[in-house]
C-alpha cells in the first residue's frame, strides 16, 4: 500500500491510499480519484517527504486521527442514505441503462424506475436527448 498526498485543481489537499502508483494512475486517468471537500476530479500528487524508519531508531509514536470531521460525516450518511433508498425503489439494469432509459422515454418500455451504469459520454449524451437521468458518483469506499 501507498498513502499519496493530493491536491485538487480547487486548492483542497487531503491524502488517500493505494495498492501501488499503477492503481493511482489508473484511478485518476478513469477519473475515480475525487476531492472530498469539492468533488473535483482535476487531482494530481502533492509534494510530500517519504516516511523513512531507520535501523536502530524505533518508528514513530502514531495517535489516531479523524478522517472525517462531523460535517463530512453528515454529508457521507446522507449520500449512503440517498444510495440505499435508490436501490431499493429502482430496477437495475446494468450497462443496458443508456439503452433501456431511452426506451422508456420514447415510451417502447413501460414507465418505471431504473438504474444501472452508463458512461460519462453516454449520461451526457442522455441529458442532451432529454431523457430524465441523474448521475451519482460513488462514495470513495464504494470504490475499493
Amino acid at each position: 500500500m501507498i498513502r499519496y498526498a493530493l491536491g485538487c485543481a480547487g486548492g483542497h489537499e487531503f491524502d488517500s491510499w493505494f495498492p501501488d502508483s499503477a492503481a493511482y494512475e489508473t484511478q485518476r486517468l478513469r477519473g475515480l480519484v475525487a476531492c472530498p471537500e469539492c468533488g473535483s476530479t482535476a487531482v494530481d500528487k502533492a509534494i510530500m517527504a517519504p516516511a523513512v524508519v531507520g535501523g536502530d531508531r524505533a518508528a514513530p509514536e502514531t495517535s489516531a486521527v479523524a478522517l472525517l470531521d462531523d460535517r463530512r460525516r453528515s454529508l457521507r450518511a446522507m449520500a449512503a442514505h440517498l444510495r440505499r433508498e435508490i436501490e431499493a425503489n429502482t430496477d437495475d439494469v446494468g450497462a443496458k441503462f443508456p439503452e433501456v432509459a431511452r426506451a422508456i422515454h420514447a415510451g417502447d418500455e413501460p414507465e418505471r424506475a431504473i438504474r444501472g451504469r452508463a458512461t460519462p459520454e453516454e449520461a451526457r449524451a442522455l441529458i442532451e436527448e432529454g431523457v430524465g437521468v441523474m448521475p451519482i458518483p460513488a462514495l470513495a469506499d464504494e470504490m475499493n
